[in-house]
């Protein structure tokens, strides 16, 4: 029995991953969270019989949870029954044209010809690259980089010629689509990163290739079931997990972490740490400033931050017949996603968000009632806006888009349950650096070696997971995040 001691700090879904693979090799694992739910923005809001999930909507490359879940000698449909999305997604243009793109390759191809003609061969052009890419990169992105040596790996030498990192996404696409909206469709990915595709690296083209090609997908009961059945896991394997239990500080002798001081006054003693709360935030909470030279204060204000997000979550007495997911574009998208990352302004014709999970899983509403899940990308707290003044008539421009231009007529007339999260509220209460719900961006030099490490760079036997560390925002690469760090620590154990 392996006698070495970890703590985890936060229940999302990297933080889940890391204690689940080394619960299962034998470590004692203690996981404490600040909120009185599991997942952090991987939660639940369970509310009048609604559930809706708290952030992530879209599960892609389910490949990558069957690995984590077969590396603790179990199988993945045993935890979750996972639905595939087909039409991946409906995406309205400010022009009345909708495009649901779909795993049937000959399907979308004939929409192509009919919404965007002459662009067809561009879509068997991008099949053919970025499949090859895509291969090529996921790979490099379970390597840690903390070391300018991990630039020597095989992996990433093979890929170096796709990682097109010195172009824009935007521009990427178009050496495929002449057609502008066609463009976006391929491109408006760029928000899971919370970055603009005219500033996204090309590299991130794998994202609408991996949508496209490998599919997405819903688990039932909402992507909050991951964490839950990460979380049991955990206590399978006999770790423990603490919620309504905040850290108020690392334990830090000499440059080397021993352990957690609680809030309620309790030390807590471990031969590893691994923080999985917002990086910029935990920073700053956990760690006294001196003992993070690389990450002053005023080094993590420098540092570039996704966009934020306004959310409503409406529980609704009727149902509307409208996809499991919806896109409804700005009419000038690239002045609503300026207005967003660079001057950093509440937009007058936003872009949003519609999720109708209820339509493929009934389940999360009572009978005959829906969920609504709208997001809209904003400018995160950097900006200044006051959203104490602003959410009223925010709320109500959202609302009168969607009821004009969503399909979801007299919506205001079947809302019988509702919440809205602002930037504020993801600050002040989600405990998210600046509001930025996507964490730092992800520009070149916040990538890779660029990005803090998995194995924290300031302090010893302290490890970092989640989306502020290596290999980035994500799903797919938060589990990823989670295995590195595992695997580090495993590996120093064992030499």
């Amino acid at each position: 029995m392996n006698k070495r001691k970890i703590i985890i700090i936060g229940t999302g879904p990297g933080g889940l991953t890391a204690g689940m693979l080394l619960a299962s090799r034998g470590y004692q694992v203690e996981i404490f969270e600040q909120q009185p739910y599991l997942g952090g923005r991987t939660a639940a809001i369970e509310a009048e019989g609604y559930t809706f999930d708290l952030g992530p909507t879209f599960l892609m490359m389910t490949f990558v949870l069957e690995e984590i879940f077969a590396l603790t000698h179990r199988r993945l449909e045993d935890y979750l029954v996972l639905k595939k999305i087909d039409p991946l997604y409906r995406l309205r243009f400010a022009d009345g044209r909708e495009f649901y793109p779909s795993m049937d390759r000959k399907a979308t191809a004939e929409q192509i010809h009919d919404l965007f003609p002459g662009n067809e061969r561009g879509y068997e052009r991008f099949f053919a690259y970025e499949e090859k890419k895509f291969k090529l990169l996921v790979p490099c992105l379970q390597i840690p980089y903390g070391s300018v040596y991990d630039f020597m790996s095989t992996h990433l030498i093979k890929a170096l010629p796709y990682l097109d990192a010195h172009r824009s996404l935007h521009d990427h696409l178009a050496r495929y689509f002449s057609d502008p909206q066609l463009r976006i469709s391929f491109t408006f990915q760029a928000k899971y990163l919370g970055m603009s595709p005219w500033q996204c690296p090309a590299t991130f083209s794998i994202i609408p290739y991996i949508e496209h090609g490998l599919g997405i997908y819903h688990p039932i009961g909402g992507l909050n079931q991951i964490t839950k059945a990460m979380a049991q896991v955990v206590q399978e394997e006999g770790g423990t997990i603490r919620l309504n239990t905040g850290v108020k500080r690392l334990v830090i002798t000499q440059g080397r972490t021993t352990g957690v001081l609680l809030e309620n006054g309790e030390q807590v003693e471990a031969d590893h740490v691994i923080i999985n709360a917002d990086f910029a935030r935990a920073m700053q909470q956990l760690v006294p400033e001196k003992d993070r030279p690389h990450y002053t204060d005023a080094i993590l204000a420098r540092k570039k931050y996704s966009c934020s997000t306004f959310m409503l979550y409406l529980g609704l007495d009727r149902k509307y017949d409208l996809p499991h997911h919806n896109i409804i574009f700005a009419r000038d998208y690239r002045q609503n996603v300026s207005e967003i990352a660079e001057s950093m302004v509440l937009s007058e014709d936003p872009s949003l968000y519609v999720q109708n999970a209820t339509v493929s899983d009934p389940g999360l509403a009572p009978e005959g009632h829906a969920t609504l899940y709208v997001l809209v990308p904003v400018a995160n707290n950097f900006s200044a806006i006051d959203w104490n003044k602003e959410t009223p008539a925010f709320r109500d421009l959202i609302l009168n888009k969607l009821e004009q231009l969503a399909g979801l007529e007299d919506l205001r007339q079947h809302i019988r349950y509702e919440k809205i999260i602002t930037p504020h509220d993801w600050e002040e209460d989600k405990l998210v650096y600046q509001g930025a719900t996507f964490n730092l961006a992800h520009n070149v030099s916040q990538m890779l070696y660029w990005r803090p490490h998995n194995q924290f760079e300031d302090i010893k036997n302290c490890f970092l997971v989640g989306g502020g560390t290596h290999p980035g925002s994500g799903l797919p690469t938060i589990f990823e995040s989670g295995r590195i760090s595992a695997d580090l620590i495993v590996k120093r154990d064992e030499s």
